[in-house]
């Protein structure tokens, strides 16, 4: 079970006013709707446990979307 989408909001709302304050936040999560509003992604895989310790992409959104490593750019 994750955030319901208006909470997954509300986050979003909160995360930007503290960059927009000058803070670096740094998340860890899988709802897409968060990941979407980052500007850099540093994606853990290729799976989970053992399979998931390396970096397989890194970057903006943009750039994930085009890399052909990443697992989530289809959802970006």
């Amino acid at each position: 079970m994750g955030l319901h989408e208006s909470d997954a909001d509300k986050l979003i709302q909160v995360l930007h006013e503290l960059v927009d304050r000058g803070n670096s936040v740094v998340v860890i999560e899988h709802h897409m709707s968060l990941i979407r509003q980052a500007d850099w992604i540093i994606e853990m895989g290729p799976g989970g446990g053992e399979d998931g310790r390396r970096v397989i992409a890194q970057g903006t959104p943009q750039q994930l979307k085009a890399n052909p490593n990443s697992v989530i750019k289809p959802y970006l």
